[in-house]
């Protein structure tokens, strides 16, 4: 196992921990997958291909759901995660499916774990957000995977990153706040509402958050030998729902993108 980083990890690592203990919508694995199903859970956008025998690293990516959907096409999957309760949901979600999965505790930005061209797919989990310099995960994401292999992340919409928490003024959400990137977003409210299998709603505290601006991601992306093939923005939400709820506030700008892109380094 890794050694943790710094301080941030720690308290990301203590967070979700707690997060995953109080049944959080992404600490639930996916028993309920067949190969079709699995396939429009991962890949809406219509880019993967066939991962039949294909190394996968699911980064940052605990919680039994993206593994057992890439288990289930026929890839070699590996999963890194910074908590161990995570990383169980995956161990339950493989058992249940019996298929096997490799399962590594540590941090995002060290994948000292892996040799160089260990993978032809990353796919990082709406995670990279929870540090607070994309570089050493880009660098690391570049060594570990084969040239024309293929890295997926999501990632907040960086304009808007915080702005959910409120601030509807009747007309518009306001942006307070200054596009920096590395920036940590501070929330009126750092507890997370977070409703439980057995349907109880539990107040824990959320790990810490960073912007990223969109000139970090794509040319952070590009200058690594990385060519974007498609970027999804979503949900759209619902421009007549309750303002300040998610979905009126997704209609005004939707929260998250996604981005695939190529590892082509060298490629003009």
């Amino acid at each position: 196992m890794a050694e943790y980083l710094d301080d941030v990890a720690r308290f990301n690592r203590d967070a979700w921990e707690r997060l995953a203990e109080a049944g959080i919508e992404y600490s639930r694995p996916w028993l309920d997958l067949d190969a079709e199903s699995a396939r429009a859970r991962l890949d809406p956008e219509g880019v993967m291909g066939d991962a039949e025998g294909k190394n996968v690293l699911c980064l940052a990516g605990g919680g039994g759901q993206q593994s057992a959907a890439f288990a289930l096409l026929g890839a070699n999957v590996t999963v890194i995660d910074i908590s161990e309760t995570q990383l169980e949901r995956d161990r339950e979600a493989a058992e249940h499916h019996g298929t096997d999965v490799r399962l590594v505790t540590g941090d995002m930005r060290d994948l000292s774990a892996f040799a160089d061209d260990s993978f032809d797919l990353v796919y990082h989990a709406h995670a990279i957000c929870f540090v607070p310099d994309v570089a050493p995960v880009f660098d690391e994401v570049a060594r570990v995977l084969r040239r024309g292999g293929l890295y997926r992340v999501s990632c907040p919409n960086p304009y808007v990153h915080g702005l959910w928490d409120g601030g509807w003024d009747g007309r518009g959400y306001c942006i307070r706040s200054p596009y920096v990137d590395g920036q940590e977003i501070v929330y009126q409210d750092e507890c997370w509402d977070v409703e439980g299998p057995d349907g109880r709603t539990r107040r824990v505290p959320g790990p810490r958050e960073y912007r990223h601006t969109l000139t970090t991601l794509v040319n952070g992306l590009s200058t690594r030998g990385f060519c974007i093939l498609r970027v999804r923005e979503w949900p759209t939400g619902d421009a007549d729902a309750e303002p300040e709820s998610w979905g009126h506030f997704a209609a005004f700008a939707p929260p998250w993108w996604t981005l695939w892109s190529r590892y082509t380094p060298g490629s003009e």
